[in-house]
């Protein structure tokens, strides 16, 4: 008897290792003919989906390359251009896109909803994000300054170097680059000079020279400053009655970049103009008296 349950168990044994692989091998059968069977009632479709897609992204990169073009021509800024451009181009995939699904039998009911989700808590997780690249937006539709502009925002002035939809890049006289975000501009009182800065001096004479002859010399040495490109501009005149001097003040507008450069030029041949002539410059000068009382 014990003989005989041993035999069982052995032939249990012996008998597992092939009904598991059999099971197994049933399996891959059924996923195999799973995937026959949806290629063969799907290949159609498949194939149409994925045509549809290629031939809608290569429509729409020429459908970019032709709106770039035609904002090139009309001279829109290129910035601009090129975010038309790709606004173009990735509403043409998504359309391509929807209907490559839609071939598929695919609702793209709930990609929309889900997507509208996502959109909302991505607004609320980069709201500040959002909000540069909305005014950067604004500053290339509107154009308040261009590239080579020189601006003034939030205490910050340079040369603009460079817009882009978040930020914008000044240059300063050092050549030191400064990035403003853009919706630090957008909504702030804005200084545009455009390529060109005011540049103020002021020098003293003696009240024992004649103050109209000193500013007409003075301005005739501005005028002929190597650099100076509008002298129209150039005003000189009387600016005070100060205690110790009569002041000459000069307003010139020079450019940006050459603008410390031209002040110590300006300066220099102020000087020697004043000193050819003996005009003097005085220095501060009190006068003092002393009122004895009598004892």
């Amino acid at each position: 008897m014990l003989q005989s349950n041993q035999n069982e168990t052995a032939s249990v044994t012996s008998l597992a290792p092939s009904e598991l692989l059999k099971e197994e091998l049933n399996q891959v059968t059924y996923f195999y003919q799973l995937i026959v069977e949806f290629f063969a009632n799907y290949s159609f479709q498949i194939v149409g989906a994925l045509l549809i897609f290629l031939l809608g992204y290569y429509i729409a990169g020429k459908v970019a390359k032709l709106v770039l073009k035609l904002c090139l021509n009309q001279k829109l800024d290129i910035t601009l251009s090129k975010f038309l451009a790709s606004t173009a181009k990735m509403i043409v995939v998504i359309m391509v896109l929807i209907v490559a699904l839609s071939k598929l039998g695919i609702s793209v009911t709930p990609f929309v909803a889900a997507i509208g989700a996502i959109s909302l808590g991505a607004s609320l997780a980069f709201q500040g994000l959002l909000s540069n690249y909305a005014a950067g937006f604004n500053i290339i539709l509107t154009r308040p300054f261009v590239v080579g502009d020189t601006i003034e925002v939030q205490g910050v002035k340079g040369v603009v170097k460079e817009v882009l939809l978040a930020y914008t890049v000044l240059a300063d006289e050092d050549d030191v680059d400064i990035t403003i975000p853009n919706k630090h501009i957008v909504g702030e009182i804005l200084h545009n000079s455009k390529e060109k800065s005011l540049l103020e001096l002021n020098v003293g004479i003696s009240y024992d020279d004649n103050p109209v002859a000193v500013a007409d010399l003075v301005k005739a040495t501005i005028v002929g400053i190597e650099g100076l490109e509008d002298e129209s501009k150039c005003q000189v005149g009387i600016s005070e009655f100060a205690d110790s001097a009569i002041n000459i003040e000069v307003r010139v507008w020079v450019p940006t970049t050459e603008l410390f450069a031209f002040k110590y030029k300006a300066n220099k041949a102020i000087y020697l103009a004043l000193e050819q002539h003996n005009i003097t410059i005085p220095f501060p000068q009190r006068d003092v008296h002393l009122v004895q009382q009598a004892s």
